[in-house]
This record gives C-alpha cells, sequence and structure tokens, in this order.
C-alpha cells in the first residue's frame, strides 16, 4: 500500500510540474517575405499584423500545435504557424556598429551599420560573428545583436 500511495505522490507531481512548463524560448526566422501573425493559435483568428520582411529574428515565447507564440525586437506579439518559420539565420543590429574585414577592432573598417539593420549570419565564434547584408560581408561584435 505504501509504495502504490508513493508512486500515486511522484506521478501527481510529475503531471503538476508539467503543466507549468514553458515552451522552450528560442530564436528563429521569418521563411517567407509576407507573414501573418494572428491574435491566437490559429487559422481561425484574424491576422493582427503582417511582416513583409524575410529572415526576419524573432523569438518563439510559446507553442500551441503547429503555432508558435512569438515576439520581436520591438516587442511586437502574436501566433505565426511553424511553416512560416526557420531555424535562425539573421539578427538585428540594436545599436549602431561598425563592419570589420577580420574579427578585431584593429581590422579594416568596411561599412557603418545602422541600428535596426538585418543581417544575415554566415557563422558566428566566441565574441564576433561574419555576416552579410546587402552585398557586403564582414564581421561585427556580438554586442548590441539581437537573435542571438
Amino acid at each position: 500500500m505504501l509504495k502504490i500511495n508513493f508512486s500515486i505522490f511522484l506521478i501527481t507531481i510529475f503531471f503538476s510540474q508539467a503543466t507549468f512548463l514553458k515552451a522552450e524560448e528560442k530564436f528563429l526566422s521569418l521563411k517567407k517575405s509576407k507573414v501573418n501573425v494572428r491574435y491566437g493559435p490559429s487559422f481561425e483568428f484574424p491576422v493582427k499584423f503582417i511582416y513583409k520582411k524575410k529572415n526576419l529574428p524573432i523569438k518563439q515565447i510559446d507553442k500551441k500545435e503547429n503555432f508558435r507564440r512569438i515576439i520581436d525586437h520591438k516587442k511586437n506579439s502574436g501566433w505565426i504557424h511553424i511553416s512560416q518559420l526557420k531555424k535562425i539565420n539573421s539578427v538585428i543590429s540594436t545599436k549602431d556598429k561598425i563592419l570589420f574585414k577580420n574579427s578585431t577592432k584593429f581590422s579594416e573598417p568596411l561599412a557603418k551599420i545602422r541600428e535596426g539593420r538585418l543581417l544575415i549570419i554566415q557563422k558566428c565564434e566566441k565574441e564576433w560573428c561574419r555576416v552579410e547584408t546587402e552585398k557586403i560581408v564582414g564581421w561585427v561584435d556580438k554586442s548590441g545583436l539581437w537573435g542571438l
């Protein structure tokens, strides 16, 4: 009898903890150049707004079936169908930055990156990311990048 009560106790704790678990927060990117953001997690909910920027990084904060609740760098939020999302491949600069030829501040500066600029990530190392913006490829330090 003690074993049965203990088993029931463990099962109760496991399921009560599982209901409080939040969806894994992670960064994703928009797959298309036109993505509907809805008020709720179904096609039955009306469109709240439309993103028109392919590769825009967003943060997943919740999920329900095939929909993901997201938030962007400007704190806009809503629900997007998973078919419109892909693994993160971009970041947004949250402050003005310099794009360098190599991964050091002593390298040749290539361009000034303005706050809000979308950068496509090619690869990241400890403190630097190799990015592309329009047709310029170079390195930026990771500080002040939203989406990593």
